[in-house]
């Protein structure tokens, strides 16, 4: 059985989302497959010699806690990226944070996940916050071109993260997995799972890190 748990991060580390407090979570699941939404020259054999030699931890949250528990287990680690988000995507964002409602509830959301962590990003609280701040972006930008088009890149985005994690599951047994992806990200990820899972011929067997999320495939937290 192909068990996999979906955890919701950030890049870089600020309060309680900090590297221990993930290694904490890695650990109790210990998994022997790390999928994370990563390039794979985001972490290269210099990085790795860095760390193995010197003990240099990376500054990305997710790698550095990858480096930590890397000290006492063995895993597959497999970042999952194909593509980058478009300049459209940074165009996007300064646009929405100019008006101040936004940035509002943008620092909101900063302020929570500094202070209540990883329970936080993965909470159904959180799931909503996004939920709302993307139904904001919306109407800031009047779902004009620029938001289609970057809500079309962000659909190709994910789904390229969704069919390499199939790809690699179908060619490869393993019993435990993580992946570890952005929090902008999870509900769009929760629902494209979904959809793969009925049209992908390997079964996997999802858990969703934090909260429950219940549906027709059986899927859990």
């Amino acid at each position: 059985m192909h068990n996999i748990t979906l955890i919701s991060t950030i890049h870089n580390e600020t309060g309680k989302c900090n590297s221990d407090e993930l290694h904490k979570i890695i650990e109790t699941i210990c998994p022997g497959v790390i999928f994370l939404e990563a390039f794979e020259s985001c972490y290269t054999g210099y990085d790795h010699s860095q760390f193995s030699q010197f003990g240099t931890y990376h500054k990305r949250l997710e790698i550095k806690a990858i480096q930590k528990y890397s000290l006492n287990h063995s895993f597959e680690y497999i970042p999952v990226l194909d593509n980058g988000l478009p300049d459209a995507f940074e165009r996007k964002n300064k646009i929405v944070c100019e008006n101040r409602e936004y940035q509002k509830l943008l620092d909101d959301c900063v302020s929570l996940e500094s202070e209540r962590g990883f329970q936080f990003l993965n909470s159904e609280e959180c799931l909503q916050l996004q939920k709302e701040m993307r139904e904001f972006e919306k109407l800031i930008l009047n779902n004009n071109e620029l938001y289609q088009k970057v809500d079309q890149e962000i659909d190709a985005y994910e789904n390229a993260m969704i069919r390499n994690i199939y790809a690699y599951s179908k060619d490869n047994s393993f019993s435990t997995a993580i992946f570890m992806c952005g929090v902008a990200h999870r509900k769009s990820i929760i629902d494209k799972i979904e959809r793969h899972e009925i049209q992908e011929g390997v079964k996997l067997n999802w858990t969703f890190y934090g909260n429950c999320y219940n549906n027709r495939n059986g899927m859990t937290c």
